[in-house]
C-alpha cells in the first residue's frame, strides 16, 4: 500500500503516490476540515477514500508492469534488447561464440540469464533456442506476431553465417573441422593391435 500519512506545519493528510508507466501519481487528502483536525467518522471515510485511490492505481500499476513485461524491445540496428552476442574466452585460450540472454522474467518475476553456444547448435539453431527461452520468460505465444518478429530479428554476422551456418557441422564449423579432429594413433609395422 503507497498511502503515507503526513502530518507537517503546511498539511496533515493523507497522500497516495505510485508510478505508472514511467509517470508518477500523486493525491493529497486533506484530514482538516474549517482549519480544524477531522475526527471520527470524517477522518475514518477519508482515510477509506484515499486507500480506494490507492487500490485503483496500484491495479493501473500491476497491468503496466505486465504489459511491460510481455513487450519486445528492438534497438536502433533493429538487435533484440535482451539477447546480446559474445565470445567467450576458453580455458584453452580459444574463443566461442554464443549468445547472452539476460531479461526480467514474466513467469518467476526475477532477472534471468543463460547463454546458448553458436559453436554447439549451429547459428540458426542457436538463434532459435535463445528466442525460445526468451519468449517462454516474457510469457510471448509461439504462434504470435511478436515471436516471428524475434525469429527474424537474427544478427546478421556474414563471418558466424560462413562458419556455423545451415549445411555446417552440428558441433564444429567448417575452417575448424580438420584442425579439431581426433589424432588417430600412429601404426607400427609388425606390431598388432587388440581389434586383430
Amino acid at each position: 500500500m503507497s498511502v503515507e500519512y503526513l502530518d507537517t506545519p503546511g498539511f496533515h493528510g493523507c497522500r497516495v503516490r505510485r508510478q505508472i508507466d514511467n509517470r508518477t501519481y500523486q493525491e493529497y487528502f486533506s484530514l482538516k476540515a474549517a482549519g480544524r483536525r477531522m475526527r471520527g467518522a470524517a477522518r475514518t471515510q477519508v482515510r477509506r477514500a484515499a486507500e480506494a485511490r490507492d487500490a485503483e492505481l496500484a491495479s493501473s500499476q500491476r497491468d503496466a508492469r505486465e504489459r511491460a513485461a510481455r513487450e519486445v524491445h528492438f534497438d536502433d540496428r533493429g538487435r533484440v534488447r535482451g539477447i546480446l552476442y559474445r565470445r567467450k574466452k576458453e580455458k584453452n585460450g580459444r574463443t566461442t561464440p554464443l549468445f547472452q540472454i539476460g531479461i526480467h522474467s514474466a513467469r518467476e518475476d526475477r532477472l534471468v540469464n543463460t547463454t546458448v553456444s553458436i559453436w554447439s547448435h549451429g547459428l540458426d539453431e542457436a538463434w532459435r533456442r535463445a528466442v525460445d527461452f526468451y519468449a517462454r520468460h516474457k510469457q510471448i505465444p509461439r504462434h504470435s506476431s511478436a515471436y516471428r518478429r524475434l525469429l527474424a530479428a537474427k544478427p546478421d554476422y556474414p563471418e558466424l553465417a560462413a562458419r556455423y551456418g545451415p549445411g555446417r557441422s552440428r558441433h564444429r564449423p567448417a575452417s575448424v573441422s580438420a584442425a579439431h579432429a581426433t589424432p588417430r594413433p600412429p601404426v607400427r609395422a609388425g606390431v598388432k593391435t587388440p581389434a586383430e
